[in-house]
């Protein structure tokens, strides 16, 4: 890929004390540093309540997607519950524009299916919506069924990919064929920008990882995210971590 779509963002003007949003680890270090993007596939994990969510989602308005998802000619509005921050953040593109694109959210992904279906009970004289993510209704398929329709189907390449939180849908095996189609996708000169708290999606071949913490964004190997530390000492040993969790001794 010659240069990526997106090239950074940061917040040129502070956005008020008493607003919310100046509270949130990532947006102060975006007013203190900004972020920058280096490769194809970037991840961002954190906590709940770091702004990991808050931040993808007003990069993708910013790019002109809907908020609650979809693509750029999505304009439905189910509620208007997403944060200001689009309106502080200053995104620096790159030189290629992005032939296809998608936001993804998690949480309102029922609400995306319910469009498609809408649009083509209305008709328009041409092709039916839902012949681009599969031929079948989302609603007639499982939640992780319906989101690898979209990626195998809708998802073309050459585009900006982003994704809030995609593992909420998704078995451990849906998530291989997530990745599975995430790596042709991006040998098709695609960018993915990710929310996301599934170790196994951070350990995308020749991604970055930032890790928001409460003291600041910083990029990081994978392997040494508290997701990953925290889940590799689980699974390592999960009767002791159940004792060490709930506070008591295994009954023999």
């Amino acid at each position: 890929m010659r240069d990526l779509y997106i090239r950074s963002m940061c917040l040129p003007e502070p956005i008020p004390r008493e607003n919310y949003l100046a509270k949130l680890p990532v947006v102060r270090h975006l007013a203190d540093r900004g972020i920058e993007f280096h490769k194809q596939v970037t991840f961002f994990v954190g906590e709940n309540g770091s702004g990991k969510s808050t931040l993808i989602e007003a990069l993708a308005i910013s790019q002109g997607f809907n908020p609650e998802g979809g693509t750029k000619n999505f304009c439905f509005s189910t509620e208007n519950s997403h944060s200001e921050l689009c309106n502080y953040l200053r995104v620096a593109r790159g030189t290629v524009y992005p032939r296809d694109g998608f936001f993804l959210r998690a949480e309102s992904f029922y609400n995306v299916a319910s469009n498609i279906d809408q649009m083509d009970r209305e008709g328009g004289g041409g092709n039916r919506v839902i012949n681009s993510y599969g031929g079948k209704s989302l609603h007639r398929q499982s939640h992780g069924e319906s989101f690898l329709a979209l990626v195998e189907n809708r998802f073309g390449g050459r585009g900006l990919y982003i994704l809030d939180e995609p593992e909420a849908a998704l078995s451990p095996g849906g998530i291989i064929r997530l990745m599975q189609n995430m790596d042709e996708l991006v040998r098709n000169d695609s960018q993915f920008i990710i929310a996301t708290h599934s170790p196994m999606l951070l350990a995308f071949p020749d991604a970055e990882v930032y890790q928001i913490r409460e003291d600041g964004i910083a990029s990081v190997r994978f392997q040494d995210t508290d997701h990953y530390r925290t889940t590799v000492r689980f699974l390592q040993n999960p009767e002791s971590a159940i004792e060490d969790i709930l506070g008591r001794e295994r009954a023999d």
